[in-house]
């Protein structure tokens, strides 16, 4: 069975970048009949909290993206601290000692000699007795795993073709501090071998942890996942990051975004289809991890915008109306939607059609809409009557075009513009447009 997760540490909210990736590892699941699986990276106790776990969940949910299962790495210690011990039995893991002031010594040292800045694994030297008397100081250690740097790590990624990293160009990486708290790449690795994930769709910016993990799965025994790596989201003028209050969807729910618009927008964001609005059955059906391109990907709120406004205009009112005005109904929805560019718009229309109107008369007007209320008050009431009272009024008062209709609609709806005026007149009724018209005189 296909499993994917999505691994967001709850921290803060989620921004377009995450959604995407976890949008994509649904569509991905989706597909094949498989399971998502979201996992709360929660190994910062300090940073993480249940608020913002909460609001994750809250988001998935909002965005019709439910998990098949949730896990929290904050339960999961006991199978890192197992896991880590194998791998100290086999010599991929080892103690260090090192401070941060220490490391940024030698880093400097180094940098000095034209050499990369890769930890020189002094702590490989360290004898028994170098351990006890750690020990005995009251120093704790804390552990690296031991990467095999005689070999490029390579893999075919599902996004990316053929990749590759050279181990021997990174230093061995820390995965649990001396703290006992937990790193990221060791625990990610136990989780993604305990679940059965078979793929690991992410963003760009973990390629070289995913190198490092390779070595991880192998040292442990397990058969990767697949790997993909998206292309990352760039903002129209910077780079998206959560910590720097890039679109999220608090901001989208807030500005009236359908959630659909979302997963229609991100899910052809970055590839050759077009951005449509689209059910999720089609978005099923559509996905192909391989129409992503490797360039980045330009994130444009505005275009979201637009294609949540598509989306609305073609709403129908089984799926507004429980967010419409009261006594909004049907003829009135499909009257409007298409001057709305989210549904909470269509409470400007209604009472556009309910009343009251505040259309403050151009005295110029004054004796033609008097005209017109008359021709109104006698005109037979039927679907056309917009074209037949325009056409008598027409006949009476000599005026064409926006002369004519600009004075009517601003006197009946208040606005210079809008629905067609042949589907809003019906709806205001003929005593409502009369008492409209009156003032006007």
């Amino acid at each position: 069975m296909t499993i994917t997760r999505f691994a967001p540490s709850p921290t803060g909210r989620l921004h377009a970048g995450n959604i995407r990736t976890a949008l994509v590892n649904w569509l991905f699941a989706r597909k094949a009949g498989g399971r998502f699986v979201l996992r709360l990276d929660d190994t910062d106790a300090v940073r993480s909290s249940e608020a913002a776990a909460e609001a994750i969940r809250d988001d998935l949910a909002w965005l019709g993206l439910t998990p098949d299962t949730e896990v929290r790495q904050s339960d999961r210690f006991a199978l890192y601290a197992a896991a880590l011990a194998r791998l100290a039995a086999s010599g991929r893991t080892y103690r260090a000692y090192e401070t941060p002031e220490q490391l940024d010594l030698k880093r400097r040292v180094q940098a000095a000699q034209g050499l990369p800045p890769v930890y020189d694994r002094a702590a490989l030297a360290l004898t028994e007795a170098d351990h006890a008397r750690f020990a005995a100081e009251g120093v704790r250690p804390h552990w690296r795993f031991k990467l095999d740097t005689h070999a490029a790590v390579a893999w075919h990624d599902l996004v990316r073709g053929d990749s590759h990293i050279d181990p021997a160009s990174l230093s061995d990486p820390v995965v649990r501090r001396a703290d006992g708290t937990w790193l990221y790449m060791l625990p990610s690795v136990v989780d993604d071998i305990d679940l059965g994930v078979t793929a690991i769709v992410r963003g760009e910016d973990h390629v070289t942890n995913s190198g490092v993990q390779l070595q991880m799965f192998a040292a442990l025994g397990a058969t990767p996942p697949a790997l993909a790596h998206l292309p990352l989201l760039i903002g129209v003028d910077a780079a998206l990051s959560k910590r720097i209050g890039s679109e999220g969807i608090d901001a989208w729910r807030d500005a009236g975004i359908e959630p659909a618009a979302v997963r229609a927008f991100l899910a052809c964001l970055g590839t050759s289809q077009p951005v449509e609005p689209a059910d999720d059955a089609a978005l099923i059906a559509g996905f192909d991890l391989n129409a992503f391109g490797r360039a980045a990907v330009r994130f444009d709120p505005a275009e979201l915008a637009a294609v949540s406004a598509k989306l609305v205009h073609a709403l129908p009112y089984t799926a507004v109306a429980e967010r419409l005005p009261d006594g909004m109904g049907e003829a009135a929805w499909l009257a409007v939607r298409g001057n709305c560019a989210t549904v909470a718009e269509a409470g400007e229309w209604w009472r556009a059609i309910s009343g009251p109107v505040a259309a403050p008369a151009d005295p110029a007007d004054a004796g033609f809409l008097a005209a017109a209320r008359d021709a109104l008050a006698t005109a037979p009431w039927s679907d056309t009557i917009w074209a037949d009272w325009t056409a008598a009024v027409k006949a009476i008062s000599g005026r064409k075009g926006r002369a004519l209709f600009l004075p009517l609609r601003r006197a009946l709806t208040g606005r210079d513009h809008g629905p067609e005026m042949a589907t809003l007149l019906p709806l205001i009724g003929r005593e409502a447009a009369l008492a409209r018209l009156a003032p006007a005189t």
